[in-house]
């Protein structure tokens, strides 16, 4: 049975949506400062390999998995160094391919939304690291600012305080069958973490900026510049569409 994306041109989706790239590198590569060391790395569902030049650099060996024939295709095309390691996978059976705390870093970067069970993959994520690894991981933000205002505007005063997940069911191909679509509260995100053995050392608010108008009359470089000094502080009061977390396993 083929997967979701193998039906779904997901290196299109990603075209004139250059500012919401570089905001996920921004915040990759500000997380990556704070590691010492990194000798291999795990990009659990990678995709074509849009996030690899971001963090490539930093590593030894790098394994990307996804469950997607195709998008793994892509990235094996792109992708000719010895470093890399390609793995037909879900997260939930990554540890019948690769050694347990063998990993030093797992990033997963606009995956967990389309997961039914997110603690699985957190379980899976502690047994392949190693102590004391660290994750980099992102979620769509459920009570993004926009979000919150479009409830207050509707009397709906309770939203924000609301911490459980919301399956939005998109269908990212209508002859398709729907697939899971979550977005989640940062503190429902930061509860299964910390019961699974992690750490929360950073957290960074992400596409804080993104306007369709906006994008017509200024170019992207000058919002990536915005960008970078808001990603920090708009994160205390989870104002981005996007939240990253920089998180480290306990021994």
């Amino acid at each position: 049975m083929p997967a979701a994306y193998d039906t779904y041109d997901y290196p299109s989706y990603w075209k004139g949506r250059e500012y919401e790239h570089g905001c996920d590198i921004l915040a990759i590569k500000s997380f990556l400062q704070k590691i010492p060391e990194i000798n291999t790395v795990v990009e659990a569902g990678s995709g074509f390999g849009r996030l690899v030049p971001s963090f490539s650099f930093r590593a030894k060996k790098i394994i990307l998995t996804d469950p997607s024939t195709k998008l793994l295709k892509l990235a094996r095309e792109g992708l000719k160094s010895e470093k890399f390691n390609f793995l037909k996978i879900k997260i939930k059976n990554l540890p019948n391919k690769i050694k347990g705390k063998s990993v030093d870093l797992i990033i997963c970067v606009r995956v967990l939304h389309h997961l039914e069970d997110i603690e699985e993959a957190f379980i899976v994520f502690n047994k392949i690291l190693k102590d004391k690894g660290y994750l980099i991981l992102e979620f769509p933000n459920k009570c993004h600012f926009k979000a919150r205002v479009s409830k207050y505007l509707r009397g709906d005063f309770t939203f924000a305080s609301d911490i459980f997940p919301k399956d939005l069911r998109s269908k990212i191909n209508k002859k398709e069958k729907t697939i899971p679509f979550y977005n989640y509260h940062p503190d429902y995100i930061a509860k299964k973490l910390t019961s699974n053995g992690f750490e929360i050392l950073e957290r960074r608010s992400v596409s804080n900026i993104r306007s369709p108008l906006l994008k017509r009359f200024f170019p992207v470089s000058l919002f990536l510049s915005i960008e970078s000094y808001l990603q920090k502080p708009f994160a205390s009061f989870n104002f981005g569409p996007s939240i990253f977390l920089l998180a480290r396993k306990g021994n």
